[in-house]
């Protein structure tokens, strides 16, 4: 919400002195966040000149230049090349000397262009900041000015003025506007305040849709589809002024103002209600009225019904939309946007004007449906003042009168079916219970009274029924909230006022202490130590969305057969991904390609979250949820929390691109399986677990490049490259590594208690192993039955070689291994090592027929 500050003035009484910072600050007191400043950028010396002659002249580039004498109040005129032709002599202009600046900033300064010594500019509205229309020059009395030549323009025109931008919260609805900014100044500085819808309502005369009076307008609230149970229109005021003369000029005082507040300047009669809706908070919509048929109802639309709304565009109307008819159709989308049919235009002559108040929940639907927010919705969502649509009709009547030549016709009607808001009942003592603020009765009353409610002496006392009371102040008060505020709903929120308005530098800072013993939990440990060493390794986390599309899901889930059981949900932000994630997979490969998109070529990312894997054929859902602050009954607590699915906590990594950058000497080393390996054993390390890699088949990854990962006789996960097809798919590099465990499932299998291995002192004996095996068989269960063999004195075997070819017959491969003997207490001997291997020899002869390569 920008607040031009001279407005503001209006209604509260701003210090003269007071600076834009110090407006900021009273206003982020009261709970408003500071946004920015805004000013037109204009400086002085910026004067009125009268053009007392021109010379056009053509240029050798084709354009004609005009070479004017202007007189700007000093003893000689001024020269200025001027390249508009839109005005004559004796027009008064705007002219901007040398030492002016403007926006941009586009500094003045007297410069030879064209042959002449050019001593200022004569400016257009747009290079003054007033607008965006550029047709040439600004003549003064197109605004109806007539002013003496020399007198200071940015004064005239309103450019001195600024405004203070603040952003409003969705339960403020009524700080949309003047009047509720002045309030909230008042509030915080305890200026005196002004309302102006109250001398308004004073002048407005009384005209009821039902009276017998021939001077009432036709209205007819008739909404057979109210939005939960509540009514569409609660209030429809109607006010005509005839003989407005439509074409004339909006005045500079108001342009100004509409400027700063961030509205362009359209014509005078819609600059009129755009005008009054910044200032009371109430939108207007204003009729041609000879373009009327008949009355206005207002309804829910009708199947197949469409309008021409203001921007031209045909919409098909849904049958919730609240509409404002005539007898010819519809001709408004209520509280959205008037139609193209009854615009007001420079032809028109007599106004109908409509103040009205509509449900919020209506409106804002209608606003998402067509995709059409405007200023009118955004304050209608929020909540609209009901009493204040008089006054705001009255108010555009009148500037209709004064500024456009109308008439006050006395035809019109005011529908009023708002309901007045509820008393509550609240205990003195609440605000400092609730808050922890010792706040006085006193404090308490001339907080809610300050806000707009009427506050009265309960008739009765609650402090026998609550034993929490007996220790101070128990008097109950009656609160009844006004009617711009209908936020007010409970003790709650009247609380929030009470500490709001006292100050929330009332309220203590207090960090909460933790009870002794406690702290983060195991898992949280494991977790936050798992993040380290994959970050400490060169790896950098990401956070990825967990909402999927079903094709998704299925082609990276575990299941392979059928689909893979997944949660849909019920309002997804997009239908294309409308299921919750049962891997973390697709996340990072859509991170992946953002990144290679900008250039990054080379990457280890990974994520640790939450996936969610319902079982097939189980039916989730939520169950009959609790109403407002109702707490749940202990057999609502268990059916809700059945119809939550399993939702383990994945670690997932993907490489990319080049594990090891090309370097002199050192070629580059490229990213794949490898890398996926070592993470998951940097992970299965971090977290005290022996983790098992064996052949596997995932239906995203390359067939022969998978590996399942096991923890004794548990899957874990699975780590590979990704299936070409895939990664061509998704225009990723043919190689991509990834690694996919079930982090909650590794926690749960580490070591509670972990002891480390002391440094050996003793010397190490080295020997190596080559089995011929058949080729079918997995390296890494050879690799556990050798280390099951070779006994305590094994302290480490690796793979180093898997030879076939020449020597080996079809159908079997060698396998070569290093192994690596160690006693704790002695230096091992040379046959205590061989004896050692073939006890492993002999083992993974029996199980696998295995034979010693010659």
């Amino acid at each position: 919400m920008r607040v031009p500050v001279s407005w503001l003035r209006d209604y509260v009484a701003v210090p003269s002195d007071a600076t834009a910072e110090d407006i900021l600050a009273d206003l982020v007191r009261v709970g408003f966040e500071e946004e920015d400043i805004h000013t037109f950028g204009v400086t002085g010396p910026v004067v009125v000149g009268t053009v007392l002659e021109f010379t056009p002249e053509a240029q050798s580039n084709g354009k004609t230049i005009n070479w004017c004498q202007v007189d700007v109040g000093e003893a000689e005129p001024r020269g200025i090349v001027c390249g508009a032709h839109n005005f004559a002599v004796g027009d008064k202009v705007v002219v901007s000397l040398p030492g002016a600046m403007l926006p941009g900033p586009f500094p003045i300064s007297a410069r030879k262009t064209y042959g002449h010594l050019s001593d200022g500019m004569i400016a257009s509205a747009r290079e003054l900041g007033m607008g965006e229309e550029h047709d040439g020059i600004l003549r003064l009395a197109t605004l109806g000015l007539d002013p003496a030549p020399g007198v200071d323009a940015i004064a005239l025109l309103g450019l001195d003025d600024f405004a203070v931008e603040i952003n409003v919260t969705p339960d403020r609805g009524y700080a949309f506007s003047m009047r509720g900014v002045a309030r909230e100044y008042s509030h915080s500085t305890g200026a005196t305040f002004t309302d102006p819808a109250l001398a308004l309502l004073e002048r407005a005369p009384a005209v009821d849709v039902a009276g017998p009076t021939p001077a009432t307008f036709p209205v007819l609230v008739d909404d057979q589809a109210p939005v939960r149970n509540r009514a569409g229109c609660s209030v429809f005021v109607t006010r005509v002024v005839r003989g407005v003369d439509a074409s004339l000029p909006t005045p500079p005082w108001m342009i100004s103002r509409l400027g700063l507040a961030g509205i362009r300047s359209i014509s005078l009669v819609v600059d009129i209600t755009n005008y009054v809706m910044w200032e009371l908070g109430q939108p207007i919509h204003g009729y041609d009225l000879d373009t009327l048929s008949g009355g206005l109802v207002v309804r829910r639309a009708q199947p197949g019904e469409k309008l021409v709304t203001l921007d031209d565009q045909s919409r098909t109307l849904h049958a919730e939309d609240l509409l404002i008819t005539d007898g010819s159709g519809p001709i408004g989308l209520a509280g959205v946007m008037g139609g193209a049919a009854t615009e007001i235009s420079t032809s028109t002559t007599s106004v109908l004007i409509e103040a009205a108040n509509f449900d919020p929940t209506s409106i804002a639907r209608t606003a998402r449906r067509h995709k059409l927010p405007s200023e009118a919705s955004k304050r209608f969502e929020r909540g609209v003042d009901p009493r204040v649509a008089v006054a705001a009709a009255q108010r555009v009547v009148e500037l209709l009168v004064e500024l456009a030549g109308g008439t006050v016709d006395e035809l019109g009607s005011v529908f009023d079916a708002a309901v007045a808001p509820v008393a509550i009942e609240l205990p003195l003592d609440y605000s400092a219970k609730l808050v922890g603020v010792d706040y006085t009765a006193e404090e308490v009353r001339g907080s809610l009274v300050m806000i707009g409610a009427t506050v009265e002496a309960s008739d009765h006392d609650i402090a026998a029924s609550d034993p929490r009371s007996a220790a101070s102040d128990t008097g109950v008060i009656t609160v009844t909230p006004p009617t711009w505020r209908p936020d007010l709903t409970d003790q709650a929120t009247l609380a929030e006022e009470v500490a709001r308005i006292v100050g929330y530098d009332r309220i203590p800072s207090v960090l909460p202490v933790a009870p002794p013993g406690r702290g983060l939990t195991r898992a949280q440990k494991l977790r936050r130590s798992v993040a380290s060493a994959l970050a400490s390794a060169g790896s950098t986390e990401v956070l990825a969305y967990p909402f999927l599309s079903q094709r998704a899901n299925d082609r990276f889930g575990s299941a392979v057969a059928g689909g893979v059981p997944a949660i849909r949900l019920a309002n997804p932000m997009d239908s294309e991904a409308a299921w919750m994630r049962t891997t973390l997979l697709p996340g990072l490969l859509d991170i992946a390609r953002r990144n290679l998109s900008r250039g990054l070529t080379d990457l280890a990312l990974f994520e640790i979250g939450q996936v969610f894997l319902p079982s097939a054929g189980v039916r989730y859902g939520s169950g009959p949820l609790p109403f407002g602050a109702a707490r749940p009954s202990v057999d609502a607590l268990a059916e809700l929390n059945a119809g939550i699915p399993p939702q383990p906590r994945h670690i997932a990594a993907l490489y990319l691109g080049d594990s090891v950058a090309k370097a002199p000497g050192q070629p580059a080393i490229a990213s794949g399986i490898a890398d996926a390996l070592a993470a998951a054993h940097q992970i299965a390390h971090s977290l005290a677990v022996q983790l098992r890699a064996a052949t596997g088949e995932h239906q995203a990854f390359h067939p022969g490049r998978t590996a399942e990962l096991w923890v004794g006789d548990r899957s874990v996960g699975f780590a590979g490259e990704l299936l070409p097809a895939i990664a061509d798919d998704l225009n990723l590099p043919r190689v991509v590594g990834l690694v996919e465990l079930d982090l909650d499932a590794l926690i749960e299998l580490g070591a509670h208690d972990v002891t480390a291995t002391p440094i050996a002192s003793m010397p190490a004996a080295t020997q190596d192993l080559s089995l011929v095996v058949p080729a079918g068989l997995a390296a890494g269960t050879l690799l556990e039955t050798i280390r099951e063999g070779a006994g305590a004195l094994l302290e480490q075997v690796r793979l180093v070689d898997d030879y076939r070819g020449a020597g080996i017959d079809e159908g079997f491969k060698s396998l070569t291994f290093a192994l690596r003997f160690r006693a704790p207490d002695r230096t091992l001997t040379a046959a205590e090592a061989s004896e050692a291997k073939l006890a492993a020899v002999t083992l993974a002869a029996d199980r696998f027929a295995a034979t010693l390569r010659e």
